[in-house]
């Protein structure tokens, strides 16, 4: 093990340092840093000493960038639903369906009224899994019979589909 690996013994001189440093009013990172030692070296000595550190700007700034996720995850959860809306909707849109085949490796390309039954399965399970990671991101609050409800109905359309044509 080199020097480099092995932790520095504590001494009655950093113990003062910790203590005239916590009377002046510095937190525990600020302490670490002009001591040269690791924040939990200083909490272990701060604990050994009866010192404790003023966490009310802490606990603000936890709460704040909190309350920042929250609206992030409600702005992608938001996103999310619309996106599952989008792709629904895109269910009964009439959609180009396309094939390259034939000796030639021949483009042919037409027009239908409503996507295949594969791209529908495709599009209801983006559409279920963007709607299922909005709903893990903002769970609704107390309607959990419409959740289920809704979860029904999505696996049965999942379930339900025809199947493609050969």
């Amino acid at each position: 093990m080199t020097n480099a690996q092995r932790p520095r013994p504590v001494t009655a001189a950093d113990e003062q340092a910790v203590r005239d440093l916590h009377a002046q009013g510095l937190g525990r990172n600020e302490i670490a840093r002009r001591l040269d030692r690791g924040t939990r070296t200083i909490s272990v000595i701060a604990a050994r000493l009866n010192l404790e550190f003023e966490c009310t700007r802490t606990e603000k700034a936890t709460q704040h960038r909190t309350a920042q996720l929250a609206e992030k995850r409600a702005i992608l959860a938001d996103a999310l639903m619309d996106d599952a809306l989008r792709l629904t909707e895109r269910l009964w849109e009439p959609a180009k369906v396309f094939n390259i085949g034939g000796k030639d490796n021949k483009y042919t390309e037409q027009e239908v009224p409503e996507p295949p039954a594969a791209d529908k399965r495709a599009l209801m399970a983006a559409a279920t899994a963007a709607a299922a990671q909005s709903l893990r991101l903002v769970p609704p609050e107390t309607d959990t019979q419409g959740l289920a409800a809704v979860d029904a109905w999505l696996r049965g359309m999942m379930g339900g589909g025809e199947t493609p044509a050969e």
